[in-house]
């Protein structure tokens, strides 16, 4: 299990309440493709948690590889509005934050 956090381009903050919905639709349409189970997605504005789920062999890299370039072209598809805030046609930075959960780590301690 893995959290991830990935900023946004320029820290535009993107994720309206319906870009929100699309996005999480996109990454449950990603579960039924890839061995990826999301348990927890934070959207934050100008950035994205995940909680993720895979199997071993699936590497961090190959993981966020997947994601962010499924739910990038998904969103510019469906909501071309936000090509008018992040111009260049980068959805997100190329920097992302991730880190093991483990057996001691729970909600709480991944919240804080």
């Amino acid at each position: 299990m893995y959290h991830f956090v990935y900023p946004i381009k320029y820290r535009r903050k993107v994720l309206s309440d319906t870009v929100s919905i699309t996005f999480k639709e996109i990454c449950l349409k990603i579960e039924e493709r890839y061995e990826i189970h999301f348990v927890e997605i934070g959207l934050d504005g100008d950035h994205v948690h995940f909680l993720i789920q895979s199997i071993p062999t699936n590497a961090p890299k190959k993981i966020i590889g997947a994601v962010k370039s499924i739910t990038a072209k998904e969103i510019f598809r469906l909501h071309p509005e936000v090509k008018q805030i992040l111009w260049g046609g980068k959805f997100w930075t190329s920097g992302y934050y991730v880190n093991t959960v483990g057996q001691y780590a729970n909600e709480e301690v991944i919240k804080k």
